[in-house]
């Protein structure tokens, strides 16, 4: 039962990566880029910045600061954007894009949890219902005909 639980679980969580994505994986356009350090006003502090260059306009920059993932001056990534809005744009990466931090946290949690509240419903079943369960195997089978 925990094989089960856990394929479909798997199957669940690929079905909706793909289609929760933003920019949208679908729609959007990949283009290259180069990680630069910039001062982010609202912390002070120096951050990575991916800025890439459309239609021969330069400037685009998304943000490409994510947990556990650190970039050097002058990398090269690629990044994923929205045509209709270039700033709402991600760097297309494993880490980062498809796979956040947030989502693989909530969904190791809530898998334990459902998975505990689950054992504990069918763990201890009250004894109403076993002796039911009892009663029901103890009646014989009879078969009804289709048609009358």
């Amino acid at each position: 039962m925990n094989k089960a639980l856990f394929f479909i679980f798997i199957v669940v969580f690929g079905l909706y990566v793909p289609f929760s994505r933003r920019p949208d994986f679908f729609d959007g356009l990949k283009t290259p880029a180069v990680i630069h350090f910039r001062l982010d006003s609202s912390t002070h502090k120096q951050k990575p910045f991916a800025l890439f260059t459309l239609n021969g306009q330069t400037g685009y920059s998304v943000p490409a600061g994510y947990l556990f993932r650190s970039f050097n001056e002058g990398d090269k990534v690629e990044v994923i954007y929205e045509n209709a809005d270039p700033t709402k744009g991600a760097v297309y990466s494993w880490w980062g894009y498809w796979i956040t931090w947030k989502e693989l946290l909530f969904c190791i949690i809530g898998y334990f949890v459902l998975f505990q509240a689950a054992k504990s419903i069918v763990h201890a079943p009250a004894e109403e219902a076993m002796e039911e369960l009892r009663n029901y195997e103890k009646k014989p089978k009879t078969r009804k005909p289709r048609y009358k």
